[in-house]
């Protein structure tokens, strides 16, 4: 039995319909910006595996520090005790966040990173004896699948079986240019209420609203009215943090700076699940008390693993080398070079860079996973090419090692796809 159909006898694979959908391609080795299916037709990976790979699979400036780590401590309880893998992150970190970040608290995944910032809002003032049970999110959002993660998400096709059980969020429209001051009368009134304990947004690019993008100004704008009521400002750099936006973090773009920053993905370079919900010592001081109630009472069985932590430690150095840096320019100066290409095409409604972040939106209407979207993704992996087509935009995130032909390989297949639409 072939290992396609032996993963269909058990598996239950994430955002798949398995009635409609149910193969799944084998893939059983990775290097560099190339995915290896089991007979060998490589694929490059175009999206860096939901921008986790960021240095490449398998580099073995991460690999080999890792296998050294397993040697030495492979998991320890992080609750009464502590190691050198999760001390020197912290300090390495907390030299590259932007703002005030002092602390970080460890935790799985994005989700969970964005579960543990609500619910230090909310507790944050629950100790203060504060009544703010609301926080404002923006439309659109997309910050995971746990339930406070989905409480302040706003694209149904994810949340809409649990819409009755979330928490009470109060929406805004993405602040730009033709409504900033219809956003900003809103965001008042609802801080007015006194009621708000936190603001969440992806700072400048809403990934899964298709690689949405909007101006920091705009956003600046907001995140001065929340800081003058005393709300607490949430980033979610999930997807955008460690390079992707052409700086370290995409809060880098403001003056203004977050409370709280969630991080994940790109955090262990694709080795491990690992997250960080960072934030100010004035936040962390809110839970500083002689009542053990008041302590943030929060936590996960692999919580700091040793593992993913000298992982992250290995991209963080990798992300500050000259090499990555380098690789960064190149690619949104290419992706800015395809843009100029393909923008005036007559199937091409608008194009966008930002950072490694290309997106191109179709003319045609598309569900978020029609067929014509299908019918891209086939196209795309029968010519070698892994991208995931966010309805009618087809967008580029890819590792910062990719070489030029492989992204003139990206170019050229998405082209020819556009005589498909």
């Amino acid at each position: 039995m072939s290992l396609a159909e032996r993963d269909k006898k058990h598996l239950w694979h994430p955002l798949t319909q398995h009635k409609t959908h149910p193969d799944h391609l084998p893939m059983v080795r990775a290097k560099g910006a190339l995915l290896f299916d089991e007979h060998d037709k490589s694929y490059i990976d175009g999206i860096a595996s939901w921008y986790t790979c960021m240095y490449g699979h398998s580099n073995p400036e991460i690999t080999e520090r890792v296998k050294a780590q397993l040697d030495v401590l492979d998991q320890v309880v992080f609750s009464g005790f502590t190691h050198p893998p999760a001390v020197e992150l912290s300090e390495k970190l907390i030299g590259i966040l932007p703002g005030s970040m002092e602390k970080i608290f460890f935790s799985d995944n994005g989700s969970t990173a964005v579960d543990v910032a609500i619910k230090m809002s909310l507790q944050y003032f629950f100790n203060k004896n504060e009544k703010r049970n609301r926080i404002i999110a923006l439309d659109n959002a997309f910050h995971g699948d746990t339930f406070g993660a989905m409480s302040v998400s706003g694209l149904s096709v994810y949340n809409g079986p649990f819409e009755e059980h979330l928490l009470r969020v109060d929406r805004i429209a993405v602040p730009e240019a033709g409504n900033i001051e219809s956003v900003k009368a809103r965001f008042q009134s609802l801080l007015d209420s006194g009621e708000i304990a936190a603001f969440i947004y992806e700072p400048l690019v809403q990934g899964a609203a298709a690689m949405h993008m909007f101006e920091s100004e705009y956003l600046e704008e907001l995140l001065s009215m929340a800081r003058s009521h005393g709300v607490l400002t949430i980033a979610d750099e999930v997807m955008t943090g460690f390079g992707k936006t052409g700086k370290m973090f995409a809060s880098e773009y403001m003056n203004c700076q977050p409370d709280i920053i969630c991080l994940s993905k790109s955090l262990t370079a694709g080795i491990a699940p690992m997250a960080l919900t960072c934030c100010t010592r004035a936040v962390f001081e809110g839970f500083f008390d002689e009542q053990i109630v008041k302590g943030f009472f929060h936590g996960h069985t692999y919580s700091a693993n040793p593992l993913a932590c000298t992982a992250a430690i290995a991209g963080i150095d990798l992300l500050q080398s000259k090499g990555i840096q380098d690789g960064i320019l190149r690619i949104n100066r290419r992706h800015s070079e395809f843009e100029a290409h393909i923008a005036a095409h007559p199937k091409v409604n608008s194009t966008r860079v930002l950072g490694v972040i290309f997106a191109l939106d179709l003319k045609t209407k598309t569900d978020r996973y029609g067929a014509l979207r299908d019918k891209l993704y086939h196209f795309f992996m029968e010519n070698g090419v892994f991208l995931r087509p966010l309805g009618n935009t087809i967008y580029i995130l890819p590792p910062f090692v990719i070489s030029d032909a492989e992204l003139d390989k990206i170019y050229e297949v998405i082209e020819r796809s556009l005589e498909l639409v």
